[in-house]
This record gives structure tokens, sequence and C-alpha cells, in this order.
């Protein structure tokens, strides 16, 4: 990032400019990945903290998110400065020659975070960026070597404009991804309607209420519901039936049921 942002100011690139500002939030990004990482794991040392503090990787993720946004922003809005406004000084020797070191890294670093991008939206949020960087170094290489082969040096704000655009997308899908979690929305792919049916098909629930799923982080869903049953009932297939539901069906290991008999009253009240 630092050999890329000094060569940038050497060879007045945007385009180089552009690259190493997205690789500096690589860097911020990862580090703040590895903290949350770190933190999550020592976290239960806390006994206030009754879920640990593994939602630090979300808001890391979120502030990947912003961090793009701004690297993106700032890029598109001086490429079209240096496009209307004169004929810029740019030179393609020291842009290339980057460019390339640029592109080294990031191929080793792609091939470091693919398998965790998977796993972790933390990790996937480091591995979205180095993939895009990745791309703009390919970016600036093409620009350096049209500048080196032609002289125009309006490709470089051009391809500088093309590599904020290609931020952009990848940013909101991150941020989309980490506010749902914030915002304790049901997990992609379960239907809490249906979820809510199945459970009040087991024998001998005759109402299902006070349903909620969420995701604490990455591969992490809870639930909580209230199974009422019929009278005399006993409680002990109904919970072994509803954990091996959540589990087989959605995925959701940590779940806590209520169960009561249909005589109960008042457990229903609760309007949110």
């Amino acid at each position: 990032m630092v050999a890329e942002a000094v060569a940038a100011w050497i060879s007045g690139s945007l385009a180089l400019l552009s690259d190493a500002g997205h690789m500096a939030t690589d860097a911020l990004g990862i580090g703040m990945a590895l903290a949350a990482i770190i933190a999550a794991d020592r976290a239960t040392e806390n006994k206030q903290r009754t879920f640990g503090v593994y939602r630090l990787e979300v808001l890391a993720a979120l502030a990947n998110s912003v961090l793009l946004f701004v690297v993106a922003g700032y890029v598109i809005f001086e490429a079209i400065r240096r496009l209307t406004g004169g004929s810029p000084e740019v030179l393609s020797g020291p842009m290339l020659v980057v460019a390339v070191l640029g592109l080294a890294v990031n191929v080793v670093s792609f091939f470091l975070l693919r398998q965790g991008a998977g796993e972790s939206l933390n990790v996937e949020g480091a591995f979205v960026e180095v993939l895009a960087d990745m791309l703009g170094s390919v970016a600036v290489i093409v620009a350096a070597l049209i500048i080196w082969l032609t002289g125009w040096v309006y490709v470089d704000a051009i391809f500088g404009i093309g590599i904020g655009l290609f931020i952009l997308p990848r940013a909101w899908r991150l941020g989309r991804k980490a506010l749902h979690i914030l915002v304790e929305a049901a997990p992609s792919g379960c239907d809490v309607v249906e979820l809510g049916n199945q459970l009040k098909s087991i024998p001998g629930v005759v109402d299902v209420h006070d349903l909620h799923v969420w995701t604490l982080t990455s591969d992490m869903d809870a639930a909580s519901v209230h199974l009422m049953t019929s009278e005399g009932v006993d409680p002990h297939p109904v919970l072994d039936a509803a954990r091996t539901m959540l589990h087989d069906e959605y995925g959701i290991e940590h779940a806590t049921f209520q169960v009561e008999p249909e005589s109960h009253a008042n457990c229903d009240d609760v309007t949110w």
C-alpha cells in the first residue's frame, strides 16, 4: 500500500492511487478481522456478555463496507475532476512496476483467504476486498501499458472510475449482509412462517407463539419459541422433535423452547 501510494504521487496516476487506497482498506479490514476473531475467542471470560462478543466480526464487516464506499466515492470524484480539468501528466513506468508488485501481493492474499471466506462474514469481507483489489491491479497494469504505448493519459482517470464502480456493488452487498444480522432479521433461507407451521405440526402441539429466529454471527443462528401443548402431553418428546427439526432442517443448534400446557395463560401477551 505504501509503495503504491508513493508511486501514485510520483507518477501522478489516479488509477494507482485508487488501488493504493483500496489496498489500505484491505490492510485495515484484515486487521479488524483479526482483532475481532481474537476478541471473540477470548470473550468467554466475561460472564456479563452472555453471547460473548461474536458480533464484533459483523461490526468489522460493516466498517469495511463503509470504508469501501468512501474510497470508491473519492476515486470517482477525483477521476471526473481530472477528465474535465485538462490533461494530467502520468508516468507509466513507475505505475506499471508497482502495479505488478501489487498484483503479486493480492494473488497471494487471495489464496490465503479463499477457504475462510466461506466460513466467516468477517473473512469474506477481507476476501472480497482483496479480490476487488487484485482486479484493480490488473486494471492499473492495462492502463499503464496503454499510456506507455499510446500516450493517452485520460485512460488513467477512466480506469480509476472503473475501479471505483467495481468496488461499490461489493461494498453494498457486504454492508447489507452485516446490517441484516445487526437488525436481528431471520437468516436468509429461513421462512419463519413455515417454521412456525412445522413446529405446530409436532404431535401434541396446539399452538406456537413468540417465535424468534436470528443470526448471532457467521454460521451461528439461534431461535426461541413457546410451544403450547395439550393437557397431559409429555414435554420430552415435544422438545426432542422441535430440537431435531431446527437442527436438521434449518441448521440451528442454539434454540430455547418454552413448553407450556394449553391451560396456561398470558404467555402470548407480549406485543413485540
